[in-house]
């Protein structure tokens, strides 16, 4: 029996209710948060596009400090919730966040996912006041790369992953499912922002911020796909990420022309021809996701080994994420036509990366399985 299968042996649906804490409530707290910043971060880099940069007080960057207060102050709500039933010589639900820690001296019982949402949120606005201060010294820029900017792109990310543990630690229950599948496509949807700081490595052989897309992508569908025991369940995280690309490609413009227009600020004479957050999420998403879970079903139903069909349909992934990305931002007016030779360097790239991707997928949805399955921790310890 292989890994994967070892951790699905004891489910969650199986065990009795625990009783403590239950973690509905604050799962839609943290979704909440982590879709406030998802909105705000592609309306904000649609304001640049369209507008121009502005003063740190606008409303996307508003939207985007919210959803991580709003994730952050959740989490502590719920490790305290935990910490207090802990004390109390009371189980608690793995449904709950997951597995509790001990944190200062086990001061703290927080659940894993909390524990990471909480730490990255506090990350995040303790990077927004470094941004500040950056502002402030050298003057507003619209550039991704910044040292700032890259903190809290990679804090929002981190948020988004305690999101997708905390979902996962719930999916014996068809709202920890449903959680699990949005706050998957968000991450996925998401990691396209901080990728595209790799800009800096313009000009090389292969295109960097491609073969970035190939691997998170690769990824988050490998995981999605082995961690979600129904091959149509894992088919529903390809249309949250259509349904979300869509939304934002009529959002994001949308929304920067109302409040330009609310404030008294003119758009640009040549404005971005498509959405640019949008835009970078690969179109060609939902034929992969169909593609890879008939790999996947495929596999199931001949006792195939995850760990090797896995790193298959990563490759799999990253070689069409490639292929087809650069055709993709030269149809909707991103970027010029790219040359043939680095797409096809990019391509083999790809199909390293995504493989690459797919090893790391399986493996993560395997640690997902153990936290969903976990036993409860007591006064008196695991």
């Amino acid at each position: 029996m292989d890994q994967l299968s070892r951790a699905r042996t004891t489910t969650a649906e199986d065990a009795p209710a625990r009783g403590g804490p239950s973690g509905g409530v604050g799962v839609v707290a943290i979704l909440t948060g982590t879709m406030l910043s998802l909105f705000g971060m592609s309306w904000d880099i649609q304001w640049h596009e369209d507008v121009g940069p502005d003063t740190f007080f606008t409303l996307p960057h508003l939207f985007i400090y919210a959803g991580s207060a709003v994730a952050g102050i959740a989490s502590l709500v719920m490790v305290l919730r935990v910490t207090a039933a802990t004390k109390a010589g009371r189980p608690v639900d793995p449904a709950a966040g997951g597995t509790a820690v001990g944190v200062f001296g086990k001061t703290f019982a927080a659940p894993v996912g909390y524990l990471v949402t909480g730490t990255a949120a506090a990350v995040f606005l303790f990077s927004g006041l470094w941004d500040q201060v950056w502002h402030s010294t050298y003057g507003f820029d619209a550039t991704i790369a910044s040292p700032p900017h890259v903190a809290l792109l990679v804090s929002v990310a981190f948020t988004m992953m305690g999101v997708v543990v905390t979902c996962a630690a719930a999916a014996r229950t068809t709202w920890g499912r449903r959680g699990f599948q949005l706050s998957l496509a968000m991450l996925a949807f998401y990691v396209v922002v901080p990728l595209k700081s790799l800009d800096v490595f313009e000009g090389g052989p292969v295109n960097a911020v491609q073969v970035g897309v190939a691997f998170t992508t690769a990824t988050a569908l490998v995981t999605s796909a082995y961690f979600l025991r129904d091959v149509r369940e894992f088919v529903v995280v390809g249309l949250v990420c259509v349904a979300l690309q869509a939304t934002l490609w009529l959002f994001s413009p949308w929304a920067s022309e109302v409040y330009a227009d609310s404030v008294g600020l003119p758009l640009r004479d040549i404005v971005s021809p498509s959405p640019d957050v949008p835009s970078a999420l690969p179109l060609t998403l939902l034929p992969i996701v169909v593609g890879l879970a008939v790999l996947v079903a495929a596999s199931r139903s001949r006792g195939w080994s995850p760990t090797g069909v896995a790193p298959l349909g990563g490759a799999g992934v990253g070689l069409v994420v490639a292929l087809t990305m650069p055709f993709q931002l030269a149809a909707v007016g991103q970027e010029p036509p790219q040359a043939l030779g680095t797409t096809l360097l990019t391509a083999v790239a790809g199909v390293a990366i995504g493989a690459l991707g797919g090893f790391v997928g399986v493996r993560f949805a395997t640690m997902l399985r153990t936290l969903e399955s976990s036993a409860p921790l007591t006064a008196g310890g695991r």
